[in-house]
């Protein structure tokens, strides 16, 4: 594929693999923070949680076990649990108090590796 705008075989809607490749590698692991500087803390940091197909329970008992081990002083009778419009999906949201880069870094490791989590928005 040519880059050149007077090539006939130029396709303007193409995307170069330079156009959604960062400028720079990943810091650290793929759940970190890469600007914490553009953060500020402390912030009440709202996020979704969404389950994979059918694991609407197991979803939310997973999701209390992670917040209220590292967040002593959450709520968990404050998570709300939506299903999707197709109700094929769960989506639990909350709402979390967040002091330090370092306590991101390790909620969303803890999500990759939970089982029932699909994404996390």
């Amino acid at each position: 594929m040519s880059d050149d705008k007077n090539d006939p075989n130029h396709d303007p809607k193409a995307v170069n693999i330079s156009d959604v490749t960062p400028e720079r590698p990943l810091k650290g692991k793929k759940t970190d923070i890469q600007n914490p500087e553009l953060w500020q803390f402390p912030m009440n940091y709202p996020m979704s949680i969404i389950g994979h197909e059918g694991e609407h329970d197991t979803l939310l008992n997973e999701i209390k076990l992670i917040l209220g081990s590292q967040f002593p002083d959450f709520d968990l009778a404050s998570i709300e649990v939506k299903p999707s419009k197709t109700g094929r999906f769960h989506s639990a949201r909350v709402n979390l108090y967040l002091t330090s880069a370092e306590q991101v870094n390790e909620l969303y490791a803890a999500l990759d590796n939970a089982k029932t989590v699909r994404m996390v928005l």
